[in-house]
């Protein structure tokens, strides 16, 4: 009798798939993770999830998930997270948690370096600051090569990129630099608005309505935050970090590193393109796909994985 060769899982920070999917059963079949259509029709069909080059998995409402097909996504390394319609919130969002494999072989040096870190005030602090920079420099990377930006003129000035860098600089504690943060990020906010010239927006999270374009970017800014924390999740748990410890957000949050992680590419790819495609009237499918299909073109798994594994060796 021939052996069966169990297939090999491509390494985390190269998976290229991630899926949102809702009003679907998720189960084992013949060997194979599929999901089955839920959506009343006369005749519902399978489709094959690629488990082992898969990162993540969002589940919408009206899906379910079964036992088997949860120990093998496991035994794949993929994490997931069940949110509400349209990719966001994540259930229990007070708690930014996803459900991470629960492998007892995970790397151990990573999380060592990163308690010594985060243990030491002043250290936490310059971590803080190196997340920040980095955040600033992919931010002014992707912005400079985006197409419907330029065209656009939203550029980042030196002005705003000048104030933004001493700010970080001088800083002495977190709450500096939280204070910091939030203004940069509304300065961004601003720009993009002018550019799409959106005169009424206004940032707001968990804003069901779709009234005005307005809405639309703060439903897209939503569902696209949800992705890049799907990443940062696949990040942190495939170097065995806890999401309990965070340099700059929730302190008192179990999933505060999430967040941390997960700005490293909002600003940079995600709030562009819900500017863009929010002030068109795209629909959701297509924004969320066209936001995958350019987080993979930058290789950010991979990236992520770079950044937050050197920050965690790092002897300040």
């Amino acid at each position: 009798m021939k052996k069966q060769i169990k297939p090999r899982a491509v390494l985390l920070s190269k998976r290229a798939n991630v899926f949102y999917l809702e009003h679907v059963r998720i189960m084992q079949k013949d060997d194979r993770v599929v999901y089955l259509t839920d959506t009343g029709a006369d005749v519902e069909q399978f489709f094959n999830i690629p488990e082992r080059n898969t990162a993540f998995l969002l589940l919408g409402k009206g899906s379910s998930l079964t036992d088997a097909a949860a120990r093998k996504l496991a035994d794949s390394n993929v994490v997931i997270g069940f949110c509400g319609s349209g990719g966001s919130p994540l259930f229990c969002a007070t708690d930014m948690t996803f459900l991470t494999t629960q492998s007892e072989y995970r790397p151990t040096e990573y999380m060592q370096g990163w308690m010594r870190l985060w243990l030491d005030d002043a250290k936490r602090v310059e971590a803080a600051k190196r997340m920040l920079k980095k955040r600033l420099d992919w931010t002014l990377d992707a912005w400079s090569g985006d197409a419907e930006l330029l065209r656009r003129k939203v550029v980042l000035d030196d002005g705003l990129l000048r104030w933004f860098e001493h700010g970080i600089g001088k800083a002495d504690a977190t709450s500096e630099l939280l204070s910091l943060e939030g203004v940069w990020a509304k300065r961004l906010f601003a720009k993009l608005a002018e550019g799409f010239k959106l005169t009424e927006f206004k940032r707001e999270e968990g804003k069901g309505s779709r009234e005005m374009r307005e809405d639309i970017v703060n439903g897209f800014l939503d569902h696209g935050n949800y992705i890049a924390y799907g990443y940062a999740a696949v990040t942190l748990n495939g170097l065995g970090i806890s999401f309990a410890l965070p340099l700059l957000h929730g302190k008192t949050r179990r999933g505060g590193l999430v967040f941390d992680v997960a700005d490293l590419i909002k600003d940079a790819y995600v709030m562009p393109l819900a500017f863009a495609r929010g002030s068109a009237g795209t629909k959701r499918q297509a924004f969320r796909d066209e936001l995958i299909e350019r987080l993979q073109d930058a290789g950010i798994l991979d990236r992520l994985f770079t950044f937050v594994e050197e920050l965690s060796q790092k002897d300040f």
